[in-house]
C-alpha cells in the first residue's frame, strides 16, 4: 500500500487543478531555486553567471566600438575609454578582471569616459546583487536540515506491549553525531480516513497521539536513543481497536523530530 509519508520524509503529495501555479513559483523564486534538484541549481547558477558575463562584456565592446577606441587601439597620443582594448576578448578579459577585482593593470578605464564610468558603477552594483542572490541560494542549499537528518535514527517498527502496567505504543529514535539537537521535541500524527456524524468524509484526517505532552516527554535530550512511549487509554484512537482489527485497519502514524542543530543553529 502506497504510504502519505515515506520512510525518509518523503511526501507523497502532487498538486493538481490549483490554477496560475507557475506564477506562484516565480513570485517565491529564491524559495523555488533553494528546492530544486542539485543539478538545475549547478544549471542556473552557471547560466546566470555566464549570461551576466557576457552581457556586461558586450556592454564594455559596445562602448569601445561607439567611440572609435578600436580602430585607435594602437595610437599612443589617442586616450580610450579603457586602455588595451581592442577587440571583445579583450573587453571581456577586462570585465573579468573589474568584476573579480583581479587588475592586472594591463588594461584600465581612463578619465575621458563617463559612459564608462556609469557602465562599471553599474557593473559593481550588478554584480554584487547577482553574488549575494547566486551565493546565498547555494549557501542555503547546502545547509538544509534534510542532510542533517540522514543520521537522525527511527526504529524500522514500532511496537505495542505492556510498560508500568499500560498498554503502551512504543519506537526509538536515536542521534548519531556528537553534536546535540538543542530543544528537541517529538510529534506523532495519526493519519486515517473517517466520517463525520453529518455525513462528511475526511479521507485524511489528522490525529494527535500523545506522547507526553502533559508530563513533558515529548521534550528530548537527546543524546543516547530514547523509546518514546503513547499510553493507550481510554483517550487514545487505538482504545477502540483488537489486535486483529490493528492488522486490517488502515492508518498511518507520521512522527516528526524537531531540533536545532547545535553547529549550524
Amino acid at each position: 500500500r502506497q504510504r502519505f509519508v515515506d520512510k525518509n520524509g518523503r511526501c507523497n503529495v502532487q498538486h493538481g487543478n490549483l490554477g496560475g501555479e507557475t506564477s506562484r513559483y516565480l513570485s517565491d523564486l529564491f524559495t523555488t531555486l533553494v528546492d530544486l534538484k542539485w543539478r538545475w541549481n549547478l544549471f542556473i547558477f552557471i547560466l546566470t553567471y555566464t549570461v551576466a558575463w557576457l552581457f556586461m562584456a558586450s556592454m564594455w565592446w559596445v562602448i569601445a566600438y561607439m567611440r572609435g577606441d578600436l580602430n585607435k587601439a594602437h595610437d599612443d597620443s589617442y586616450t580610450p575609454c579603457v586602455a588595451n582594448v581592442y577587440n571583445f576578448p579583450s573587453a571581456f578579459l577586462f570585465f573579468i578582471e573589474t568584476e573579480a577585482t583581479i587588475g592586472y593593470g594591463y588594461r584600465y578605464i581612463t578619465d575621458k569616459c563617463p559612459e564608462g564610468i556609469i557602465l562599471f558603477l553599474f557593473q559593481s552594483i550588478l554584480g554584487s546583487i547577482v553574488d549575494a542572490f547566486l551565493i546565498g541560494c547555494m549557501f542555503i542549499k547546502m545547509s538544509q536540515p534534510k542532510k542533517r537528518a540522514e543520521t537522525l535514527m527511527f526504529s524500522e517498527h514500532a511496537a505495542i506491549s505492556m510498560r508500568d502496567g499500560k498498554l503502551t505504543l512504543m519506537f526509538r529514535v536515536g542521534n548519531l553525531r556528537n553534536s546535540h539537537m538543542v530543544s528537541a521535541q517529538i510529534r506523532c500524527k495519526l493519519l486515517k480516513s473517517r466520517q463525520t456524524p453529518e455525513g462528511e468524509f475526511l479521507p485524511l484526517d489528522q490525529l494527535e497521539l500523545d506522547v507526553g505532552f502533559s508530563t513533558g516527554a515529548d521534550q528530548l535530550f537527546l543524546v543516547s536513543p530514547l523509546t518514546i512511549c503513547h499510553v493507550i487509554d481510554a483517550k487514545s484512537p487505538f482504545y477502540d481497536l483488537s489486535q486483529r482489527s490493528m492488522q486490517t485497519e488502515q492508518f498511518e502514524i507520521v512522527v516528526i523530530l524537531e531540533g536545532i542543530v547545535e553547529t549550524t543553529g
